[in-house]
């Protein structure tokens, strides 16, 4: 019976082993489901100004970089040298990019052609704005700086 009892745990012990080893698979094999694991769309910290260094939480720091980015847009527009002679109600979209160096271009501004005729000038202003801008920060993803573009909308409204 002795005999019997050892002879099936030597079985059991042998034939066990194989559920201890680990599946090896190729680095082919893993960054291919690396890739298919990650949100290319989505980046992890947003672009950084001064005022949004201390932000951790990603939706503060979005709404952070977008508040500053947006009060920066409208400071650039001079309402003091703003006639017109209809009212305007438009949404301006403004196109930017931020290369992974933290340096913030605008790639576009489309604008409906009555607000261009109105304010042809409002383009040179965004344009001027920026190169006084500076970001402490490229965006982030999974550490890497990375180049990131946005769509910033810019509401404008006069009253004749």
């Amino acid at each position: 019976m002795k005999k019997w009892l050892v002879y099936m745990l030597c079985v059991i012990g042998f034939s066990s082993c194989r559920y201890f080893e680990t599946e090896k698979i190729s680095k082919e094999s893993f960054l291919e489901e690396e890739l298919k694991s990650i949100t290319w769309n989505e980046i992890d910290q947003y672009p950084v100004f001064l005022a949004c260094e201390n932000l951790i939480e990603k939706a503060a720091q979005k709404t952070c970089f977008e508040s500053n980015l947006t009060r920066h847009l409208y400071q650039a527009i001079p309402s003091e040298e703003i006639k017109v002679t209809d009212d305007i109600n438009d949404t301006v979209k403004v196109y930017f990019s931020i290369n992974n160096q933290a340096e913030l271009s605008i790639i576009e501004i489309k604008m409906d052609p009555i607000t261009k005729a109105h304010l042809p000038l409002l383009e040179t202003w965004f344009l001027e704005s920026i190169k006084d801008l500076s970001l402490i920060a490229p965006a982030y993803k999974r550490g890497i700086p990375v180049e990131t573009n946005f769509i910033l909308p810019v509401i404008i409204q006069t009253k004749n």
